[in-house]
């Protein structure tokens, strides 16, 4: 089928990857609505079984096929720490409600989720298959919610991704830019791995999946990883963002997790691997660094801030 037959719900609209999906999306799908959460409160389940109901009607009504893409999460990694109940509320009670609404309307699903639900004490890359063990309250809820999701629908993906960042909201790819301009230097930690994730590609490959869930398609596997390729420390990354700036790389100065404490324990590995991707039938994304290098040809302004 035509990509234009399409219709996309994003709930999480107005978040860094809804944002991305509903600009790119707006050349994909013929019907694209991204709600932000004052439109769509995920933690309200008679408003989000009543935007499922609309948007399956309008989809029909319009002889295009509806998928939902959700992006909308609580991810605030720290606060989560302290107000556990408040990201359980979205991750995953309002994961599982969007789940039963696409349900009763036969819409599929693809959820975003991260590599948080792992211990990130790995030595190689990440299969969906292998264990989870978060430690986090963030990571946890966001756990819940991908069992929740996969519970409660049959047509329903997860898709974990990791490091993301984007022309919107705050990111780490921001705040070096902004660290450049106001600091001789800057100190990052080099012990935590894992692979800088741009929305663009992100973006992307989501809405080459809902291709493949529109056209009734199975990917083979419920839970799929999805980040670009390589990995690097945040070292590495904060380096390479300088690189992009103009400014001298050799102003970023390394440092370990344990001189920078964080109420919620960072994983030291985050690697995801892309082989469930691609053996669904999906583009890899492309290298990590060649990623950032178009990012910021694309949105350069936006990232500088």
């Amino acid at each position: 089928m035509s990509a234009g037959r399409i219709a996309l719900l994003v709930p999480g609209g107005r978040g860094q990857l809804g944002r991305e999906l509903s600009r790119r999306a707006k050349g994909f799908a013929g019907l694209v609505h991204a709600p932000g959460s004052g439109e769509l409160d995920l933690r309200d389940e008679q408003d989000v079984r009543d935007a499922v109901d609309s948007f399956a009607e309008t989809a029909r009504d319009n002889d295009l096929r509806p998928v939902v893409l959700n992006a909308a999460a609580h991810t605030a990694v720290d606060a989560a720490e302290s107000e556990p109940e408040a990201a359980a509320a979205i991750n995953e009670a309002g994961a599982a409600a969007l789940a039963r609404a696409c349900a009763v309307r036969r819409v599929p699903l693809a959820h975003v989720s991260t590599d948080y639900v792992f211990a990130g004490d790995a030595g190689r890359p990440y299969e969906p298959e292998d264990p989870t063990g978060p430690r986090t309250a963030y990571g946890r809820t966001k756990l819940a919610g991908e069992r929740a999701v996969l519970a409660a629908a049959e047509r329903s993906w997860v898709v974990r991704t990791a490091w993301v960042y984007g022309a919107g909201g705050g990111n780490f790819v921001k705040t070096m830019a902004r660290l450049a301009g106001e600091r001789p230097e800057v100190t990052v930690v080099d012990d935590q791995i894992g692979a800088p994730t741009w929305t663009g590609d992100l973006a992307a490959g989501l809405l080459e999946l809902a291709g493949l869930l529109a056209a009734r398609r199975d990917p083979g596997r419920r839970v799929l990883h999805c980040t670009n390729a390589g990995s690097t420390s945040w070292y590495g990354f904060a380096r390479a963002v300088f690189a992009e700036l103009g400014a001298d790389p050799e102003r970023v100065r390394p440092c370990t997790t344990a001189d920078f404490p964080r109420p919620a324990p960072r994983p030291a590995y985050s690697v995801l691997s892309s082989r469930s991707w691609t053996e669904s039938g999906l583009t890899p994304l492309r290298h990590w660094r060649a990623a950032l290098a178009e990012a910021f040809a694309q949105d350069g302004a936006a990232l500088r801030g």
